[in-house]
């Protein structure tokens, strides 16, 4: 019977081509490169391994959990004990199947598994199951964007093609105890659904890597096909990175394995470009070897020498069939359960809506910026928020926007939360800035307002604002009564003022907030001012 399971990405070495650009440089080095990077162009590759979000494994019935006990969600086929085989699990190939789909490939009617051998402790079988020869998917493309400049707004499109989507399964984990300088094995994980998936060589740095991973994350965990928590070891990426003068051969090449961060691959590969270029520049030689990265120093490690494919003996795999799916062109047999058939148009009608389309949505429907809608949806829950706004509100959206980008992800960030653990509640936010809408504070106060409920005060904005006698000051008898006490001890002002010097009038306009603690409705004060200097 069919098992469910759990979907990981992993793709073979890709190379991407691209002058080394000066945000690659700024990022490796805090300061603009030397002239002299500016003759190499660099090469990156990526292979993304991504768990299959499902409840047990690709090819046996144990379940997927993380942080299980050691070795506790192990079956006799995970631990390689003879006589036991293989049953491939349907929900893994539906889920490779929605990704290829979803990266617009050309899913494969038929796909063949296949043996590669090496040997490590983790890996009691001595080979992996995987898709050699003939993948699920080929031949897609994920288009993303990133930032090029300093402004958050500075962003240019990408386009990356995807080489293949194929499914294999995970190895176990080696848990080191250096006190007792022993190795501990944990088979939990091995057999694991992995979807591995292959980049070509379009992209050059660091910042482009990590907005194509950011984007391919955003895809899984739409489409639900993973939870590609990258923290949790559920996306996993190996980039591949190479230098060469422009016009020249490609450069040898090195892989940096297992980077569990968008962060941690950005900087990984751009140390990598300056190490092999500098390595160049003084005359030594790249060798074709595997490294890991060393993020608290910040750099890369040599680990092992790269193994090719010769080493890892390739040979189709005797226990299972070649996997074959159906769409409207292709009818499977009459007599075939139709529970077993794996129906691709039933699948592509599935499909939910992508972050491209969501993004296209949010532009359409609030008439926010197309950089705007990048931020609410690459924010994780933002968007969320953004539209939980909208409807406790009858705020235009452009001024909510600006308000979550401006004051809200900037406190966030820099008390390193979510968007989800923010003390300050949509509903909250919908009512500040009803108030400052209506007239009945002014934005000096909604900022005070703001920051009260940024501590997690269990208070609402209107309570805040009557504890703190913010409501704007809206008496005209008394705002006249003030404006007149201001005119008449800044003389000099005044006067210049009807000499032409208009400018002086937002000083007085100051002037009369501070007196009024920014109570003071402006509009009303730059009214009665000028009605009593300029008349």
């Amino acid at each position: 019977m069919p098992f469910n399971k759990v979907m990981l990405l992993r793709g073979r070495p890709a190379l991407l081509v691209s002058p080394v650009s000066r945000l690659c440089e700024r990022a490796f080095s805090g300061r603009p490169a030397p002239s002299r990077f500016e003759s190499w162009e660099s090469v990156v590759g990526l292979e993304i391994h991504a768990q299959i979000n499902s409840e047990s494994k690709l090819f046996s019935s144990s379940r997927v959990q993380f942080a299980a006990p050691p070795n506790s969600t192990v079956s006799f086929f995970d631990a390689s004990l003879p006589g036991t085989l293989p049953v491939i699990n349907r929900r893994c190939i539906e889920a490779a199947v929605m990704t290829g789909l979803a990266l617009n490939c050309t899913v494969n009617k038929k796909s063949l598994f296949d043996r590669k051998h090496y040997f490590y402790a983790d890996l009691p079988a001595g080979y992996q199951i995987t898709q050699q020869r003939l993948p699920i998917a080929v031949n897609g493309n994920l288009t993303y964007r990133h930032q090029v400049g300093t402004k958050w707004n500075e962003m240019v499109t990408k386009c990356v093609r995807i080489k293949q989507v194929q499914l294999e399964q995970d190895s176990g984990k080696s848990l080191h105890d250096d006190l007792r300088r022993q190795t501990l094995i944990d088979l939990n994980r091995a057999g694991v659904g992995l979807m591995e998936i292959v980049m070509e060589p379009d992209m050059s740095c660091g910042e482009e890597a990590a907005a194509a991973v950011r984007e391919l994350q955003l895809i899984l965990q739409a489409l639900e096909t993973s939870l590609a928590n990258m923290a949790e070891g559920q996306m996993r990426v190996d980039a591949n990175i190479s230098v060469h003068h422009p016009g020249e051969p490609l450069g040898v090449r090195t892989e940096v394995k297992n980077l569990n961060s968008a962060r941690f691959l950005a900087k990984a590969i751009d140390y990598e470009i300056q190490r092999q270029i500098k390595v160049l520049d003084n005359g030594g030689t790249i060798l074709n070897e595997t490294r890991s990265f060393d993020y608290k120093h910040g750099s890369t490690i040599p680990m092992r020498d790269k193994e090719g494919k010769q080493d890892y003996r390739f040979m189709p795999e005797p226990n299972l069939p070649p996997l074959i799916l159906y769409d409207s062109k292709s009818l499977p047999p009459a007599n075939m359960d139709p529970e077993q058939v794996v129906n691709i148009d039933l699948i592509k009608e599935r499909l939910p809506e992508l972050p491209s389309i969501t993004r296209e949505r949010l532009v359409e429907q609030y008439g926010i910026l197309p950089e705007q809608s990048y931020i609410l949806v690459n924010e994780d829950g933002l968007q969320e928020y953004f539209e939980t706004v909208v409807k406790c509100s009858q705020i235009n959206p452009k001024r909510i926007i600006a308000w979550l980008i401006k004051d809200l992800l900037g406190h966030i960030r820099l008390l390193n939360i979510t968007i989800k653990q923010s003390p300050v509640k949509p509903i909250y936010l919908a009512e500040l800035l009803t108030l400052l809408e209506n007239g009945d504070i002014s934005s000096s106060a909604a900022k005070q307002v703001f920051q009260e409920l940024c501590k997690g005060v269990e208070k609402t904005p209107a309570q805040i604002v009557k504890e703190e006698n913010l409501w704007l000051l809206k008496d005209m008898r008394q705002l006249e009564e003030i404006c007149q006490g201001i005119i008449e001890g800044h003389k000099a002002e005044v006067a210049a003022i009807r000499q032409g010097n208009l400018k002086i009038m937002n000083k007085l306009i100051g002037l009369v907030q501070k007196t009024t603690k920014g109570k003071a409705d402006p509009v009303l004060v730059k009214k009665i001012l000028e009605e009593k200097v300029l008349s």
